[in-house]
């Protein structure tokens, strides 16, 4: 087969051209990543060759080369694991199949500093290469299979593929240097930097100098030591390398279970936010090993998706070596194993949250909107999660916890109230606030769209029930007001006054609205909308018809203040003869102003700017 020349995909360029023009002063990790992808290969085919050990075929013992070359000026990184084939590198080292690889690009705004911390989170892996390599050539061949094949790219938008029958089983990565980066020909430099950053990986490394070979790493499996061996900076690069991650980790968790079963765990959780932890795959990123063999990185069944933004690996020494993918659903063995990893994350989460406050916020603005899905998915530890969640509220941007609200509740208030929507500010200036506001009542501000199922879920903290301000009554009558809290102010309009306008709204709108009625939490705005008891939220309604989960709107009921000038002003009218046509303007009018402050496109934009029109000519 002919060489073939193909073009990278529009988001491998993109990033190419970050990592080589933003990344300069992490220009070393080009090493760490290779090594760490090196390792990662012969860990594949250690666990394909326990069912096809013909794929072993030229040697079983791994290991990892480094060889620069100074009269060349290059340097080889080579495995002699389960290597690629054409397929492979195309797929591989032409296009970056990851889940939200677009919107990853997407959110890349060419501010290098900004755009560094972004890829840190994505992990550039083989393409850190290019950050000393003016040129990257890849010789490889796929363990059982006869044809090899050479990889060839400057970098600059294509690449070239074609046959090498030399090829060995395992990957050789050649990198031919840029010029000033003879630095990465130097044997002292390059034992310094494998030192610093690939000590812990369970392979050897073997620097090739001048003939002459040379073991430049511990080759021990990191988590098989006893903590007391080991230094918070052979932690963090070991974190790098299993989680891909270029942050440091807020939380190291390193133990030994024994017992009925024996496994041990080194779990991180990230101090950045994965680019992809939102992303409908939710997959878990806890490699599994068995007696120190690698068997998978995709076990769904060893964390819940509630913990998808845990990394590290997990060893077992009860699950059979051979186990397969299908095995291992189900397997009661793992079962245990995941109970007891939930179990010790929720307690190293408390001891955080319990102890050191002041570091806990970051964890919570990172992930706390992935590990509330807990409680609605994991009824066993919902109130264990319950007691590590923190959430914003009207007189606290600092979130806090549901026992820190509960202790502050006014006499009378037998409810923990809160609010769904958008954006924490935005919520705050919602009329459906008024009278709690009003009241000095501390109300919730909930902003992931998983808010507005795992309430319903839990139903009560204590014996606290939790209520939406934006359903049902208001309920504020039997709440005692807070000393120096505002009151509504203004007299209501007459009652039989209000009923007319009620009764001539209610025939205006007919079914646009589900009811109108006096409203108990209005004391500034003139009207609002809420779902009625039971009813689907104004703002989960908006969030099913973003998904197309929804085509129609429910109706809902319009609340007027009776307190409100216009309403006194319209009250006042209601009993008028010949008043019908311009209350029924006012209804509708008031209902799209109502929708509008919810956040509601209007049904008829251009009846909305006529009845304005008219109402604005008829006042000047």
């Amino acid at each position: 087969m002919a060489e073939e020349k193909l073009s990278f995909q529009a988001e491998v360029s993109k990033l190419l051209d970050i990592v080589v023009h933003s990344l300069y002063s992490h220009k070393e990790i080009f090493l760490r990543e290779l090594i760490s992808n090196a390792s990662d290969a012969c860990d594949r085919l250690r666990y394909a060759a326990l069912t096809q050990p013909e794929l072993l075929a030229g040697g079983g013992e791994f290991r990892i080369t480094i060889t620069p070359d100074k009269t060349a000026r290059s340097l080889t990184i080579a495995d002699n694991g389960i290597g690629m084939n054409r397929s492979d590198l195309v797929d591989n080292l032409g296009t970056i199949a990851r889940s939200g690889t677009a919107n990853f690009v997407n959110q890349l705004s060419g501010d290098a500093k900004q755009d560094v911390a972004l890829i840190g989170q994505f992990g550039v892996g083989f393409y850190s290469a290019f950050m000393i390599a003016s040129k990257v050539e890849v010789v490889t061949r796929k363990a059982g299979e006869e044809q090899g094949w050479r990889w060839v790219s400057d970098g600059r938008g294509d690449f070239t593929v074609g046959e090498e029958p030399a090829a060995e089983r395992g990957a050789k990565i050649t990198l031919y240097l840029r010029d000033g980066e003879d630095d990465y020909l130097d044997g002292q430099r390059l034992q310094r930097i494998v030192k610093t950053y690939s000590d812990h990986i369970a392979l050897p490394v073997v620097l090739v100098e001048d003939g002459k070979e040379e073991k430049v790493n511990s080759a021990s499996a990191l988590w098989t030591r006893s903590k007391s061996e080991l230094t918070a900076e052979q932690y963090t690069e070991f974190y790098h390398h299993v989680a891909h991650a270029f942050d440091d980790p807020w939380l190291t968790c390193h133990y030994k279970a024994e017992g009925a079963i024996e496994y041990t765990g080194l779990l991180f959780i990230p101090s950045q936010k994965p680019f992809d932890i939102f992303h409908p795959d939710r997959k878990q990123h806890v490699k599994l090993y068995v007696k120190r063999v690698f068997i998978t990185d995709d076990c769904a069944d060893l964390l819940p998706p509630y913990l998808r933004f845990v990394r590290g690996v997990v060893d077992s020494q009860d699950l059979p070596l051979n186990i397969s993918h299908e095995m291992l659903q189900h397997n009661p063995l793992l079962a245990k194993i995941r109970s007891g990893l939930i179990k010790r994350i929720l307690a190293e989460l408390k001891k955080k949250a319990e102890g050191d406050a002041g570091d806990y916020p970051a964890f919570w603005d990172n992930f706390g909107a992935v590990l509330k899905e807990g409680l609605y998915e994991d009824f066993e530890r919902r109130d264990e999660i319950l007691e590590l969640c923190r959430f914003r509220t009207t007189i606290s941007d600092q979130p806090i916890s549901l026992a820190t609200y509960v202790g502050r509740m006014k006499e009378g208030q037998d409810a923990v109230y809160m609010i769904t929507g958008d954006e924490p500010e935005a919520l705050k200036k919602s009329p459906q606030l008024e009278g709690f506001v009003a009241k000095g009542i501390e109300v919730l501000l909930l902003t992931d769209p998983i808010d507005e199922f795992w309430p319903n879920a839990i139903g009560k903290y204590t014996d606290k029930p939790f209520r939406s301000v934006a359903q049902g009554a208001a309920e504020l009558s039997s709440i005692k007001a807070a000393e120096g809290s505002e009151q509504p102010q203004g007299e209501a309009a007459a009652g039989d006054e209000v009923e007319a306008l009620i009764a001539a709204f209610k025939a205006a709108l007919a079914d646009e609205v589900k009811d109108v009625r006096i409203s108990e939490r209005l004391t500034e705005s003139a009207v609002c909308l809420v779902a009625d008891e039971g009813d689907v939220s104004l703002h989960l309604e908006r969030l099913l018809r973003q998904h197309q989960q929804a085509k129609t709107r429910a109706p809902r009921v319009l609340e007027v203040n009776p307190r409100h000038g216009l309403i006194r002003r319209l009250a006042a009218e209601a009993k008028r003869d010949g008043a019908g046509e311009r209350l029924a303007d006012a209804a509708r009018l008031l209902l799209d102003q109502a929708r509008i402050i919810e956040g509601e496109v209007l049904p008829d934009p251009t009846a909305f700017a006529r009845r304005l029109s008219a109402v604005l000519e008829r006042g000047v």
